[in-house]
């Protein structure tokens, strides 16, 4: 079952969902809106972030989430 992450379009509240299916309808869980955005997620690694940062190619920041800096 993979997490996804959204942004609502009518209130920018950001969230994780987990997705049974490609057909389920999700709504914001803070305003009901199925105006949804899906959001780049990154992911966790096991690696110092040293590794992690020279094996993927950066640092798995996003414009939401740094955890580098």
């Amino acid at each position: 079952m993979p997490i996804f992450e959204y942004k609502c379009g009518r209130c920018q509240h950001h969230f994780e969902q987990i997705v049974f299916s490609s057909r389920e309808t999700l709504t914001c869980p803070i305003c009901n809106s199925s105006d949804l955005e899906k959001q780049l997620s990154v992911f966790s690694s096991r690696g110092s972030a040293k590794e992690t940062s020279v094996s993927a190619g950066g640092c798995g920041c996003t414009p939401q989430t740094c955890g580098c800096h």
